[in-house]
C-alpha cells in the first residue's frame, strides 16, 4: 500500500494532477481519493488499478501476493496472511522487443505476467535469459534461465546492463554497455565471447533493472 501511494503521489506531482483532478477522472469525490492517499481507507485492488490507469500508467498493474510469516511453534495463533502490493509486467519473447510498435510489445500466444515490487518508469517487460554470454566466472553473473526485467525508460549509461538490437538481426541481445577511450562497446560478461563496438546503427531497447532466478 505504501509503495502504491508513493508511486501515485510521484506521478501526480510529475503530471501536476491535483486530488480534485484525479477524483474527477475517477468519477468520485476528492475526499475519497484523499482517504486512500492518506491511508485512512484501504482501496480495493480494482480501485488501485483504476487510479494507475487514470494517471496514464496502463502498463502497470497491482496484484496481491499472500505471504505467511514464520511464527514460534508455541504460538497458538494461526499464521496471518500479509498482503503486499506488487506490479506485474509481461514476459516477452526475444523477438518482440525488436518489433515494438507505439510503445507496445507484440504478443505471441497467450500472454504471461510476472510480479515484482519494481516501479517501472516505462512499459517494462521480462525476458528469460538464453545462453551463457552473460555468465561470468566472478562478480555479477546472469545465468541462462534467469529472468531479467527491462525498463525502456531508463537512460542507458555506461556500466548498465542493456538489451540491444542490430538492424541485421531478428532478435535482441543482452550485454553490458561500457566506455573505453571515448568509444562505447557492448560486452558480454562471459570473457569467451567477443565484445562489439556500439554504433549509431545499434538500438538500445532498454536497461535491465532486475534479475531473478526461479527454483
Amino acid at each position: 500500500m505504501d509503495k502504491w501511494i508513493e508511486l501515485v503521489k510521484a506521478k501526480m506531482s510529475e503530471l501536476k494532477v491535483t486530488q480534485d483532478i484525479l477524483a474527477d477522472r475517477l468519477g468520485m469525490s476528492q475526499g475519497g481519493v484523499g482517504h486512500w492517499l492518506n491511508k485512512r481507507r484501504q482501496p480495493s485492488i480494482e480501485d488501485m488499478n483504476r487510479v494507475l490507469r487514470a494517471l496514464g500508467m496502463d502498463f502497470l498493474e497491482v496484484a496481491i501476493v499472500i505471504r505467511e510469516p514464520l511464527v514460534p511453534q508455541d504460538n497458538e495463533i494461526s499464521l496471518t496472511q500479509k498482503y503486499n502490493p506488487y506490479f506485474r509486467y509481461p514476459v516477452s519473447d526475444w523477438r518482440a522487443p525488436v518489433e515494438v510498435r507505439d510503445g507496445e510489445l507484440p504478443v505471441y500466444g497467450k500472454p504471461r505476467f510476472e510480479l515484482t515490487d519494481y516501479h517501472a518508469q516505462g512499459p517494462a517487460f521480462w525476458l528469460v535469459v538464453v545462453g551463457d554470454a552473460m555468465t561470468a566466472p566472478t562478480g555479477i553473473s546472469v545465468a541462462e534461465g534467469m529472468m531479467i526485467l527491462v525498463d525502456p525508460a531508463i537512460v542507458p549509461e555506461p556500466g548498465k546492463l542493456v538489451i540491444a538490437h542490430w538492424p541485421d538481426s531478428t532478435e535482441a541481445v543482452f550485454r553490458k554497455l561500457i566506455e573505453e577511450g571515448g568509444q562505447r562497446y557492448l560486452v558480454p560478461l562471459n570473457p569467451t565471447y567477443p565484445k562489439a563496438l556500439y554504433t549509431e546503427e545499434c538500438r538500445i531497447i532498454g536497461v535491465v533493472v532486475q534479475a531473478t532466478a526461479r527454483f
